[in-house]
């Protein structure tokens, strides 16, 4: 397990490096960019989050006609984005950089990449934690108690509205809960948006932390469904498919009672499947998912700091934000096949 675990390891380098050059070229190689967006905005052409950088370099440009810009101007704003450098040189300083975690300043938010990261984080790895805990104590549970009650009314009725939660988007369900019970219109329980109360300073620890689960509730349960429901049919399935095998039956024969084939043998066996799909929930969640609920509920986040990234073409803070996903992704997939070695110690990872 150590020796595999090493390889791993190894391989966390080259696979960081393999994506962010793809992703690089791909962007660099796209239309449009910071510079363009400015011009445009110098322009009144559009009212995207450009405003501090624009105002700074207005006092330079007489006409806003954007085919009268001089050439002078373009060529000073390439010049303070580090753009006027060779697109060679500027990839090969941005991985020497990322190896130390040196991403630079954002471009258009004009702080340091490392600093808005950290502020960030903290909010999609609550929501995204937070949901997979209430994911998986809910649908382990949920999975084998429709598993040992098969075909019954109530499996039967289960599955048709887990299927149902499935098959609706989690932006979504978002806003049908916000409509539900954040609008004045029905039952004003949760907050619309923000994760913090006006009188947040005042509040004592406790309460504070009572103040964040109050406001993170709603986003959470709108990443967690889609996912509880996938997870549930997936854990009756696996303990189904252990049910019907021949150990159990010999278990049964040797006079074991009910629980105990249950929980010392079909358990560990069926939770393989269950446990592999941890990672792919984190990823899905943190990394994916949290960006559109980020946004509805306006959660000041890394999926929305992303988002906004996006569309101010800022490519320092872009490639910080992926290097960070990959990373944790890469880390998480890792942590899942550990799982797999805790709860099955005959699975041998050496030899692979």
């Amino acid at each position: 397990m150590t020796i595999y675990i090493l390889k791993r390891f190894g391989l966390v380098i080259p696979t960081l490096i393999a994506i962010i050059s793809i992703n690089f070229f791909i962007v660099q190689l796209s239309p449009g960019g910071p510079i363009e967006n400015i011009i445009a905005k110098l322009s009144g052409e559009t009212s995207s989050g450009l405003d501090s950088v624009a105002s700074s370099k207005h006092e330079l440009i007489n006409n806003k006609n954007t085919s009268s810009i001089d050439e002078n101007i373009r060529k000073e704003l390439e010049k303070s984005f580090g753009f006027d450098k060779p697109i060679e040189e500027r990839y090969v300083n941005m991985l020497l950089n990322y190896l130390s975690f040196n991403f630079g300043e954002s471009l258009i938010l004009r702080k340091p990449i490392s600093e808005l990261i950290l502020e960030k984080i903290n909010v999609s790895l609550s929501i995204g934690l937070l949901s997979i805990l209430f994911i998986y104590f809910i649908a382990v549970p949920l999975g084998i108690w429709k598993a040992k009650n098969n075909s019954s009314k109530l499996d039967n009725y289960s599955t048709f509205v887990l299927g149902i939660i499935t098959a609706i988007p989690p932006f979504l369900l978002a806003i049908a809960l916000l409509i539900f019970f954040a609008s004045s219109s029905f039952l004003q329980i949760f907050p619309m948006r923000g994760l913090y109360s006006d009188n947040f300073e005042l509040m004592n620890n406790f309460d504070k932390f009572l103040d964040i689960l109050w406001h993170i509730f709603l986003p959470t349960i709108s990443l967690s469904l889609g996912s509880l429901a996938t997870l549930t049919l997936l854990t009756k399935n696996s303990f189904i498919d252990e049910l019907n095998k021949g150990y159990v039956i010999t278990a049964r024969a040797k006079g074991l009672n009910e629980n105990s084939v249950l929980w010392g043998h079909v358990f560990r066996n069926s939770m393989l499947i269950v446990i592999s799909g941890i990672p792919t929930t984190l990823i899905a969640t943190v990394l994916g998912g949290s960006i559109l609920i980020e946004i509805i509920f306006s959660l000041d986040g890394l999926g929305l700091l992303g988002y906004e990234a996006i569309l101010n073409r800022d490519y320092p803070l872009i490639f910080g934000i992926l290097y960070i996903f990959t990373l944790i992704g890469l880390i998480a997939n890792l942590l899942g096949d550990i799982l797999y070695k805790i709860i099955d110690p005959r699975i041998n990872f050496e030899r692979i």
